[in-house]
This record gives C-alpha cells, structure tokens and sequence, in this order.
C-alpha cells in the first residue's frame, strides 16, 4: 500500500494534483449551485412583481345610489 502511495516518488505530487483538482471541481459546483439557487428566487421575484402588476385593483364595492326624491309641495 505504501508504495502505491508513494507512486515512485511522485506521490506529493500526484496527490497534490488530485487534491486541487478536487478543490476547484468542488467549488465549481458550489459557485454553479448558488448562482443557479439565487437567479432562481430572483426569477420569482420578478414573477411576482409582474403578476402584481398586471393584475386589475379591485372595485370597492359601493351601495349603488339613486338620487334623492324631489321635496314634495303641499
């Protein structure tokens, strides 16, 4: 096992290469997974904003009025 460790001297380095190929692959995915998070709720946000902004305000329901009776004479 050692020597497959050590790979003919080269391990340090091997290892080395894998560690920071694993690093950076690790923080792609981390950037790409909150980037895709975050654009995510913003399209929400828009979504929303555009829904309340197309929508009709609501009529304020009022008693419908008739006019008032003329005064009666006599």
């Amino acid at each position: 096992m050692r020597e497959f460790l050590a790979m003919g001297g080269y391990g340090a380095f091997v290892w080395t290469a894998y560690g920071v190929t694993l690093a950076v692959l690790a923080g792609l995915f981390w950037q790409s997974w909150y980037r895709a998070r975050k654009r995510t709720a913003e399209a929400e946000r828009l979504k929303a904003e555009r829904r309340a902004a197309t929508r009709r305000p609501a009529r304020p329901i009022v008693a419908e009025r008739r006019p008032a009776a003329p005064p009666s004479e006599g």
